[in-house]
């Protein structure tokens, strides 16, 4: 186990006392990609904030490796070098003149030498598709959206973490952005065996790299397991204002009108060959007179 979420109960000391987190037993494993969704003030960001240290639960603790970060003999900087967090919009994690010294700023805090620094810009530039010669010279507010969040994560990325939290991460991208940063989570998780943790409301990104979902209702988790078995609570999700893949809900309709494919299928290959052997089978038992 990497992490584990103990008994967590968060509120913020506002002027009327709210409750963000009540009563969260969490595991996360070595390896695993989670999507995390929810409603809007369900309790992902301050969840993900706990789990990197930035913010102290009012109840409860956080063990990363077995060790509680919130101990008074842990240094919580230990923690923040592990598990990266890119936040919903890229502006906020970057300030410096140049690309390379965006990245450079976490490795230069970790004591690294001049030699080592330049290695680690080289190679998370590298890692999320950013040419070092034609990109660590320019002004990071100076590209596109999609480049921004690119740069956000070769930034966390050059801290070398164990796991990468990503809020949003396609929040006003195009639909060609969203595709490019997908496939690049994608290959993080798979070539570089990075554990991720997905905030997202799109389900389609879910269902299209998680390999668990967390589902999020006022405070607490109202559901948690893989994909093909969170997502056949239809019912229960729409009533937490989240939409099936749409997929999802195409399968789950040609099943209500008579067609037998399968509805844990996530991809557009996949389904296309259901579909088609569905629709093969049923003209060989019409042909039989099964039906």
């Amino acid at each position: 186990m990497l992490i584990e979420m103990k008994d967590i109960t968060h509120i913020y000391e506002l002027e009327e006392p709210v409750t963000a987190l009540k009563d969260i037993n969490l595991t996360i494993d070595s390896g695993e990609f989670i999507g995390l969704v929810g409603h809007t003030g369900s309790g992902k960001s301050t969840l993900a904030q706990l789990l990197n240290g930035l913010i102290e639960p009012s109840e409860g603790t956080v063990y990363y490796n077995g060790q509680d970060i919130f101990a008074e003999s842990y240094n919580l900087k230990d923690v923040r070098e592990k598990v990266g967090l890119v936040f919903q919009y890229p502006e906020h994690q970057l300030f410096e003149e140049t690309v390379a010294d965006d990245i450079a700023f976490g490795p230069k805090n970790l004591g690294l030498d001049e030699e080592e620094i330049n290695k680690r810009v080289q190679r998370s530039l590298d890692l999320v598709g950013l040419d070092y010669e034609e990109y660590k010279d320019r002004s990071p507010f100076n590209l596109s959206g999609g480049q921004q969040r690119r740069v956000a994560i070769a930034g966390v990325l050059a801290l070398e973490p164990e796991v990468l939290i990503l809020d949003e991460p396609s929040a006003a991208l195009d639909p060609t952005g969203r595709r490019k940063l997908l496939s690049l989570l994608e290959d993080l998780h798979q070539n570089m065996g990075l554990t991720i943790i997905l905030i997202t409301h799109r389900m389609e990104q879910v269902a299209r790299l998680a390999s668990r979902v967390v589902v999020m209702d006022n405070g607490r988790i109202a559901l948690d397991g893989p994909p093909e078995r969170v997502f056949q609570n239809q019912e229960y999700l729409q009533e937490l204002s989240l939409d099936l893949p749409a997929l999802t809900m195409i399968l789950n309709r040609l099943n209500e009108r008579g067609l037998d494919v399968r509805k844990d299928i996530f991809t557009l290959e996949e389904a296309r060959d259901e579909i088609m052997t569905a629709l093969s089978r049923r003209t060989v038992d019409k042909e039989k007179g099964l039906c």
